[in-house]
């Protein structure tokens, strides 16, 4: 579907969500189309041809009763799906009235299912009958029937799947899949093997034993590689399901699907790599994905079974969230077709990023979610999965998308830095003879986005790089935008034919995706991308000698013939953040236009808000710092510090307490002496991570004791690691906030050895005593202490013979809400983990409690074992950061919110300034080539200068560069004319506002000396200082500007040449305390005194210094600097 639209739109997230529900609504139009066409047609059905219907044309110009037939046309498919009354006959379906619990509706196989009598089970009395109004609870055994009213009376009965049910007169086991409709449960029921009961007793939290092995391969997988973690999806489901093909599907931004991962046995033809039609996977279809994870066809050729409706009730019932629910029967034609009896289908639901809004820790809402893609196993015979099998797929599923989640994001990061990386390449762009610059030079604009081609209309001439339509052409889009987009300042599209360009036919190959943009009325610069077909390749689409495909037939490669067909009018659409590269283009370009007057801005002004930005950050970090040295010196948690040789350089009061090492013992020493040796690795993957940037939290270790401490035994701490970084975000060290958790590891202890009752600690309720609550082999929470009751403010009664996982952690109705489904997924992993036997590390757990406040704690899962030792649940239990941690660690992140937040304003500051300075640039350039007198051009060379400057300053990332002495200088060719000029610039806006006279009293022969050295950051450091001196010098006064220059002879062409600059000013001078920031006395620094600290150094990094010098009525700051100059008489 045409993606068409004024580019200028193109980056607004309500536009998106606009355009992405029309092309629903499109496509399942076109779905309704497509399987009415096959319900007509039968055996005559085209599927090729069908598929190439496009929803974009061929719609616009029908009737009105053409369209009133193509909405009754969706209407009534619609219904079908929704209202369809077909199952599978692996299995059979009871509805029930919700309050009587009596059937309202069964299907055909029900009663000779659930109801013969088997002979190797006597009968008991008359045969039941099954039918309408039939009492559930009669034809299942007594604890069946208790099972049934337990969960009918549940408010999340899903979570109780499957419950194990046996038959009254056949005595058969089978698996009851429950879930409720409007005023109706539907119980979905499946055969289960006898050989299975045993192992299934448990319910669903025993599924979890069948993925574990995938899971735990999963979560082992480094991050950065999408694909490696598709073929390990796709791998381990192959090997845990045992089907004869397993693929995984991605869904693109137009919605056809592409084979991206597969794993098949040999023989099978391949698809990975296919790439098919949206209608291959209907929308409805999708949407019912979003709602049922898992869906499994056992035998496409079975005969579907009938549900029989009591016709008394009001309304139909909707099978759409039934396990057995019969599959349409195009799809099951397609199936057939490509020889795949069965299959079994998982979907991959990932966080729609498209959504706005910043996360806050309260309550937060739940992300809009969408279908990445599914899972897909394929069976050339009949087969059946059982239910927990399929459960935990499911659960696979789930992780598998946390993880696919997790490496999106790393893509829209890497995103995120091309959108940077673009606005550094706009700006090299515009450097040159803008606008022709962007084509003549390299990079040009085919290196900004993506495309096969570019050109560029300007003053009625035509460049063009790349691929691209003929200079004819090109000029007939220019007239077509023109006349049908007059009001907008471009479009982008995948498809010229479908935007309704007449001469897209012309075009070929060529171009079908365009993003054009004006930069005047009649001025335009053009993007092209060729096709999307011509960028996909498929092994399966090649053909043995005298092989045919029937493109009738619905088939991968009829799919894939069809998928082609309806992409060769369209491109690859345009990314947000390409058409945000392309606007910035635009408006730099559109800018640079504009009267040269209106172009120019104050450096001054820039400089000044620069600094104003920099000192009220550096104002508030200090305030910041201030407080948490405070905090760390008086905390009473344990603190310490080490720099990235992991030697200690902090460590404070209470952690001196606790090991009895002193302060002054403990600095100078290395962190791994003072840990107990079973702890060193630990601590040292810790310390190393850290220093990478990977900040570990909740890492548990023991450090020794010393002196009088060191009977007492090793001290527990569980520590956040937490980087150390300078102004330029390098990592300068690692700071350890930890917890002692000495005692309460202790009672922990003591309490994993119990093996008798346990109840006398876990009920106690001693302080000492954490948080402990716990769940038996069924999943139903059967321990809750009184510190988890002061902790969530649920009652043990409360809770007690409630789900854990659903019912009292969850995210729906639970008691203690979790904050989304990944946190479901982890907690459930950790629990199952704890289930199997496993050992378990503690992990981050977080929950609302009653009152709504979120609590943040570690949680560690322990088995809980009877007499025999086998495992009958287990205990969790949670440690809580103490108030003074949560406090230093509240004070960190603010720290590093403001210090993020200013980083953040830096950062646009200096991007939002290199546009009107390229505009500067730009002007600056026109007016060169025009005539100009001397003066005239002396003002360019002295803007040329200052605009040098300010390039220079944004630059100056690295303070503590210049601070400690490491900033390169460069060695150009100057004169000090050049810069007094450019200096004294800079601040005759302010001596004129003053009325302060600058006088000049450099001599002549001093002035033209051609002298070699860094001649930027000299006029930086000069206009400084005179800045400063005029800021100090009373309305009305003076400021006199002299020099001397001395010259040593280094070499038969070089001497070494000793300039001194003074600065006179009138009045009082400059407050000793500024002065003092100067010379870095004073930790806090103004904006003045870290200006001027900035350039003393810069000073010093030229073998030079200033002095300041107080007289009667007047001061002046000297300044001396070491350069080169040529081997000539001064005279």
């Amino acid at each position: 579907m045409s993606s068409s639209r004024p580019s200028q739109s193109s980056s607004n997230n309500s536009g998106r969500s606009s355009r992405h529900s029309a092309r629903i609504l499109a496509q399942t139009t076109l779905d309704a189309k497509l399987h009415a066409t096959f319900e007509e047609s039968g055996s005559s059905f085209d599927y090729s041809n069908s598929v190439r219907l496009s929803p974009g044309t061929g719609t616009t110009s029908g009737t009105g009763n053409h369209q009133s037939r193509s909405d009754s046309v969706t209407s009534a498919y619609l219904h079908q799906i929704q209202k369809s009354k077909l199952i599978q006959p692996f299995g059979c379906l009871l509805a029930l009235d919700e309050k009587t619990h009596k059937v309202i509706a069964y299907s055909e196989n029900a009663p000779e299912m659930l109801t013969m009598v088997s002979h190797a089970v006597p009968s008991v009395g008359d045969h039941l009958a099954l039918g309408i109004g039939t009492d559930i609870r009669t034809i299942f055994t007594a604890p069946s029937a208790a099972a049934f009213q337990k969960a009918l009376g549940f408010g999340e009965v899903s979570l109780l799947n499957p419950i194990l049910v046996h038959c009254k007169t056949s005595g058969k086991p089978f698996y009851a899949i429950i879930h409720r409709v409007t005023s109706s449960v539907i119980i979905d029921f499946e055969p289960v093997k006898p050989h299975e009961v045993p192992m299934t007793a448990a319910g669903a939290l025993q599924s979890y034993k069948l993925a574990a092995k995938a899971i735990t391969r999963l979560q082992s997988l480094p991050s950065g590689s999408l694909e490696t973690l598709c073929d390990t999806m796709v791998q381990e489901v192959f090997e845990l399901t045992g089907y004869d093909r397993v693929m995984a599907y991605k869904f693109h931004e137009d919605d056809h699907g592409e084979v991206i991962a597969e794993v098949k046995r040999p023989g099978l033809e391949p698809y990975l790599g296919l790439h098919y039609p949206a209608t291959d996977i209907p929308q409805v279809t999708r949407f019912l994905f979003m709602k049922n994870k898992v869906r499994m066809i056992v035998d496409c050729r079975a005969k579907h079974v009938k549900v029989l409706q009591d016709r008394k009730i009001p309304f139909d019932l909707t099978l759409c969230g039934s396990t057995l629910r019969a599959a349409h029967s195009c799809h099951l034609q397609y199936m057939e077709n490509m020889n795949s009896s069965a299959s079994l289908v998982m979907a991959v639901v990932v966080n729609d990023n498209d959504e706005d809004g910043d996360s806050s820790d309260a309550v937060q809402p739940q992300k809009r979610k969408r279908l990445w893609g599914l899972v897909v196993c394929h069976h050339t015979t009949p087969r059946f999965i059982p239910f927990p099998l399929r459960y935990a797929c499911e659960f696979l599923a789930q992780v598998f998308a946390i993880h696919v989640n997790k490496e999106l994001e790393l893509e829209y990061q890497i995103v995120e830095k091309n959108i940077l990386r673009t606005q550094t390449l706009l700006c090299d762009m515009l450097m040159r003879d803008a606008p022709l610059g962007i084509v003549s030079q390299s990079p040009n604009i085919v290196d900004l986005v993506k495309c096969d081609g570019a050109a560029l209309l300007y003053k009625n001439k035509v460049w063009r790089l790349g691929v691209t339509p003929s200079e004819s052409q090109i000029r007939e889009i220019a007239l077509w935008l023109s006349e049908c987009h007059r009001d907008s300042t471009g479009l982008s599209t995948d498809s010229l034919s479908d935007a309704g360009f007449p001469g897209s036919a012309a075009l070929g190959d060529i171009a079908c995706g365009m993003a054009a943009v004006r930069i005047a009325s009649k001025d335009i610069v053009f993007w092209f991308r060729s096709h999307t077909a011509a960028e996909i390749r498929w092994g399966g689409a090649k053909h043995e000698p005298g092989e045919r495909d029937d493109g009738r037939r619905m088939h991968p490669r009829s799919s894939f013939k069809a998928f082609l067909e309806v992409v060769k009018t369209r491109s690859l659409p345009w990314k947000d953040y390409e058409m945000d590269a392309i606007h910035s283009l635009q408006l730099i370009l559109r800018n640079a236009f504009k009267d040269t007057e209106n172009m120019e801005i104050s450096t001054y002004a820039i400089n000044t808000r620069l600094g104003d930005l920099k000192i009220e950050g550096m104002q508030e970090l200090e305030a910041v710092t201030s407080e948490m040295v405070r905090l760390i010196e008086t905390a009473t948690v344990p603190i310490l510090a080490v720099d990235v040789q992991g030697m200690v350089n902090g460590w404070n009061t209470k952690i001196a307490e606790l090991t009895g090492l002193p302060v002054e013992e403990a600095i100078g020493k290395h962190l791994l002496m003072l840990v107990e040796d079973f702890s060193v690795d630990r601590v040292q993957k810790m310390l190393d991570m850290a220093l990478q940037g990977e900040e570990e939290k909740n890492v548990q270790f023991e450090i020794k004791t010393h002196d009088l401490k060191i009977d007492s035994g090793p001290i527990s701490l569980v520590v956040n690691a937490c980087a150390s970084r300078d102004l330029q975000d390098n990592i300068v060290g690692v700071c350890f906030v930890a917890q002692d958790i000495t005692a309460q590891k202790t009672v922990m202890d003591k309490f994993t050895r119990i093996e008798g009752d346990y109840k006398a600690i876990v009920q106690n309720p001693n302080p000492l005593i954490p948080p402990i609550f716990g769940t038996d082999e069924f999943g139903w929470c059967c321990e809750w202490n009184s510190a988890m009751t002061k902790l969530t403010g649920w009652k043990r009664e409360e809770v007690m013979d409630k789900m854990l996982l659903g019912e009292v952690f969850g995210t729906q109705i639970a008691c203690c809400r979790l904050r989304n489904q990944e946190a479901v997924v982890n907690f459930s992993i950790v629990l199952n983990k704890g289930m199997t036997g496993m050992e378990t590390e503690k992990v981050p757990f977080g929950f609302f409690a009653r009152d709504g406040k979120h609590v943040e704690c570690l949680l560690s899962v322990s088995k809980k074992l009877d007499a025999e030792g086998v495992v009958t649940g287990v205990f969790c239990f949670l440690q809580l950061a103490s108030p003074e941690l949560q406090q230093a660690l509240h004070i960190q992140h603010l720290s590093e919110q403001t210090a993020l937040k200013r980083l953040k304003a830096l950062t646009y500051l200096k991007r939002q300034i290199q546009n009107p300075l390229c505009g500067i640039i730009f002007s600056r350039k026109l007016l060169e080539s025009t005539e100009l007198g001397a003066e005239q051009k002396q003002f360019l060379q002295t803007g040329n200068r200052c605009q040098h400057q300010l390039s220079k300053i944004l630059d100056d990332s690295d303070l503590d560069s210049i601070i400690d002495g490491y900033l390169d200088l460069e060695m150009v060719e100057f004169t000090l004319h050049e810069i007094l000029v450019a200096s004294l610039s800079q601040v005759m806006t302010k001596s004129n506002a003053k009325a302060i006279r600058v006088v000049n009293d450099v001599e002549e022969q001093i002035i033209t000396e051609t002298l070699y050295g860094d001649s930027l950051r000299l006029q930086q450091v000069l206009a400084d200082f005179l800045l400063i001196s005029i800021n100090f010098t009373p309305t009305g006064g003076q400021v006199a500007v002299a020099a001397s220059l001395t010259k040593h002879q280094l070499g038969k062409l070089v001497h070494l040449a000793n300039l001194e600059i003074s600065i006179t000013h009138d009045g009082l001078g400059v407050p000793e305390g500024l002065l003092n920031q100067m010379f870095g006395r004073d930790g806090h620094e103004s904006e003045e005194g870290i200006s001027m600290l900035i350039s003393r150094k810069l000073l010093k990094l030229m073998n030079g210094e200033v002095r300041y010098i107080r007289e009667a009525g007047k001061s002046s700051f000297i300044l001396s600097v070491e350069l080169a100059s040529a081997h000539k008489s001064m005279a």
